[in-house]
């Protein structure tokens, strides 16, 4: 398996953390998040992945540079001249994740304990184009999965807007993405938009012809850290005993 970390964000919310640096290099109990991801990747033996970079991007490659990329293979997608959202910047990476082999996608804002190795089996056996990893969370903006886990659609729940991927009869399940999932490498080929979009305009557009499963994470520990106020939260939630 291999990986893509989305680390060019702007890091706006993490201000003034982001003032002069990355998102991605900010501590997070002691350690920049990007070398965290990178060590838990590697922790599962994935030894081949693409970051890409955007917002103080040279401080990203300086960083991997002084640290000899980990002992594996790190390749760069440079958008420092145009920022192209999740799944334009996840298309521009294409080329850089050419292979047969499965591809986890991590916002490198997002901590947890979730085992790669569980959710890389429900993707084998799911046998769909991607995988979504879910859980059961305060969220305004929310997937809507059928009861045999399919992704059907998408709402924000404030505003009550709703984009539907495919008729699904039924109830629908409201789900909160974790930002980490699993696709195969023919997932590009179905990636039809163009320069800036969002990966969730991706999951719904893929899904309106190929079944795409989420799996529900119920207890693991989880956090979005894109916030000054959340990194707090989180590093207190992680300094806890699991």
């Amino acid at each position: 398996m291999k990986a893509m970390i989305f680390a060019a964000g702007k890091g706006t919310r993490l201000y003034p953390l982001t003032q002069t640096q990355p998102k991605a290099l900010v501590p997070f109990r002691g350690i920049p998040l990007l070398e965290s991801l990178i060590r838990k990747c590697i922790q599962y033996r994935i030894t081949e992945l693409v970051i890409n970079i955007h917002h103080y991007g040279e401080q990203i490659i300086d960083f991997l540079e002084r640290n000899k990329y980990f002992g594996i293979t790190i390749h760069i997608s440079d958008e420092r001249d145009k920022l192209l959202d999740t799944g334009g910047g996840l298309k521009k990476a294409a080329p850089l994740l050419r292979g047969n082999e499965p591809i986890l996608i991590h916002n490198v804002d997002i901590v947890s304990d979730l085992n790669f190795d569980d959710l890389h089996r429900h993707h084998q056996q799911g046998g769909s184009i991607a995988t979504l990893a879910v859980m059961n969370r305060e969220s305004n903006r929310r997937f809507l999965v059928n009861d045999r886990h399919l992704l059907c659609g998408w709402e924000n729940a404030a505003t009550g807007e709703r984009k539907m991927a495919t008729d699904c009869p039924g109830i629908l399940i409201p789900a909160a993405y974790c930002g980490i999932s699993i696709i195969e490498s023919g997932f590009f080929w179905l990636m039809q938009q163009e320069e800036v979009f969002s990966l969730t305009e991706t999951f719904l557009q893929v899904a309106k012809t190929h079944p795409i499963r989420t799996v529900l994470f119920p207890n693991i520990r989880w956090a979005d850290v894109g916030s000054v106020e959340k990194l707090k939260a989180a590093e207190k939630l992680f300094d806890q005993q699991p």
